[in-house]
């Protein structure tokens, strides 16, 4: 199996322990071996995906933040999409259409049944909908932020969008579905825990207790044929040995030298790290002399990635370049007309010619403006972001060899978002681009997320505006034709690229952990079907495609 990865960011603080762990047990040359429970049957999956607090609270409403993982394998998305390029995978539904770029017209299953034997109908499709409008605190995906109204008709059911928007499908499509002839006797849905769980999904509920719990194949699931695991164990306490040690069939972890850690210790483990984000320097656009394009791009010349990405991300990951897309996982978007698919490789003398533009020259060993002052500023990062610390520290020690002064930040990770939420901040690290281009784009450049510095917002936290990226993602929401929607694409490229609103450093990795003893066919970088992560509704389309291991082949 292919050898790659990535991360979420969000979950990276609890995988920052691990990481120092895997280090020193490397370092003290421990030979560490996996041992599995043999109590454990070779049709039971033990995944490592969930974690108590220290102990689970049973909770399966699969709208609540601290939801049971294993809540978003029993109900399921009307479309199930792959976070690493985008694809969309008919699930609830069959099918779909968008008439105009005000309507979506989604064709639902008539073969599936919730797990207690009721059909599912398109009435629960429009029942769900309306539980999020009813109590938006549910609305994880902002689905009401798109909706107008929903109807239906038939096995249809119609979408009414607020405005043009055709960008809101994958959004809407992601929506996971429940009965209504159970959710719709709920007094209080946003505080439900939904102790017992019916949905549609590949698995019911098993076992529970506030340490492990289990999940059984559900023997009426619509794809029943295609789910070849019988059980799945999900224990609360995964330490960072655990993960090496435990026999994990799936995992999601970062680990230092993988190779000697998790692939030493069984020869059925194996890894896929492909890249699902973009690691980059924000500058604040609103704090001088960060304004000025020149230094922005005597920044991006004076860096050299390979260092950078070698360094953060102990070399896993890849440079990014300044396109704003994840490539490969994006290639089919990409402007041929950029040059080496947008990488800006180091240059001292074209930065120090950028810098000369903005009225910066060599003074000695400084880089000094007009005033004699030295060009110099802050670099905030989240403290316990490790590979993030590194980069910045790389960062720091080049810009020092064309003569700029670079100090590093380093808050707690709340007070990091705090910072960059509201501006306050000179230049920090950060992540962009997912796999939905529109909403890649979006995030980084609209100026509807605009707000002056020392106001909150939720994107665009470099304060990046532009006539010409407004009008360009104001077309794409306008247009059904897939054709201009990638000349769009292509045409925000080029923004991104000439104007360096945000500056590409390596690819942020997402870390999928595998073991082959008893089940094969993980997505791998030669067949990347699906992102390698155990949360969210990602793993309906792995488990679909894991096929057991037969006696005769152990």
């Amino acid at each position: 199996m292919a050898k790659t990865h990535m991360l979420r960011r969000w979950r990276r603080a609890a995988i920052v322990g691990l990481a120092a762990a895997a280090v020193v047990l490397s370092g003290c040359s421990i030979q560490i071996s996996s041992q599995p429970d043999p109590s454990i049957g070779d049709d039971t999956m033990l995944i490592n995906a969930d974690k108590g607090n220290p102990f689970f609270t049973r909770n399966f409403n699969p709208y609540l933040t601290n939801t049971r993982t294993a809540s978003r394998w029993i109900y399921e998305p009307l479309i199930l999409v792959n976070p690493l390029d985008g694809t969309q995978n008919p699930w609830l539904a069959t099918e779909w259409s968008q008439p105009d770029a005000r309507t979506i017209v989604m064709t639902i299953r008539d073969d599936v049944e919730w797990s207690d034997g009721e059909k599912l109908t398109p009435d629960d499709v429009a029942f769900t909908f309306q539980l999020l409008k009813d109590n938006p605190s549910l609305d994880i995906k902002g689905a009401w932020q798109h909706l107008e109204t929903v109807e239906t008709d038939g096995n249809d059911v119609i979408m009414h969008l607020q405005t043009d928007d055709a960008p809101s499908l994958p959004i809407l499509g992601q929506t996971m579905i429940v009965p209504e002839h159970l959710w719709s006797d709920v007094k209080d849905p946003g505080t439900f825990r939904n102790e017992n769980p019916v949905g549609t999904g590949p698995f019911v509920l098993g076992n529970y207790n506030d340490q492990q719990y289990s999940m059984d194949k559900n023997p009426d699931y619509w794809q029943a044929d295609k789910i070849e695991i019988e059980h799945i164990i999900l224990p609360s306490t995964n330490s960072q040995l655990d993960t090496v040690t435990r026999g994990y069939d799936w995992a999601y972890s970062f680990i230092s030298d993988v190779e000697g850690t998790w692939g030493a210790a069984s020869e059925h483990n194996a890894w896929w790290f492909p890249p699902g984000g973009v690691i980059a320097l924000m500058p604040n656009l609103e704090v001088a002399p960060f304004d000025d394009v020149n230094v922005r791009r005597g920044i991006a010349l004076s860096l050299d990635r390979e260092e950078i990405a070698e360094t953060a991300s102990e070399g896993y990951m890849k440079p990014a370049g300044q396109t704003g897309l994840i490539l490969p996982n994006q290639e089919e978007y990409l402007d041929p007309s950029i040059p080496d698919q947008g990488m800006i490789t180091q240059d001292t003398d074209a930065a120090l010619d950028a810098f000369a533009e903005a009225g910066y020259t060599l003074d000695g060993d400084r880089l000094v403006g007009a005033d004699g002052e030295q060009l110099e500023f802050a670099l905030t990062t989240a403290n316990g972001f490790s590979d993030w610390t590194r980069a910045a520290q790389t960062v720091q020690s080049q810009l020092s060899k064309v003569g700029v002064k670079v100090t590093l930040k380093l808050p707690q990770p709340a007070g990091y978002q705090s910072a960059i939420s509201n501006g306050d901040f000179e230049m920090a690290i950060g992540g962009m681009g997912n796999g939905d281009v529109y909403q890649a784009y979006n995030n980084l450049l609209s100026s509807q997320f605009y707000v002056p510095s020392g106001e909150t917002t939720a994107n665009n936290f470099q304060r990046y505006r532009s006539d010409e990226a407004d009008a360009l993602l104001a077309e794409y929401r306008e247009t059904v034709d897939p054709a201009r929607q990638s000349e769009i694409v292509q045409e925000l490229q080029g923004i991104v690229y000439e104007e360096m609103p945000v500056i590409g450093l390596y690819y942020g990795g997402i870390w999928g952990l595998f073991s082959d003893a008893k089940f094969t066919g993980w997505p791998s970088e030669e067949d990347p079907y699906m992102i390698p992560q155990n949360y969210d509704s990602a793993p309906l389309g792995i488990f679909t495609r894991l096929e057991r291991v037969k006696e005769d082949d152990r």
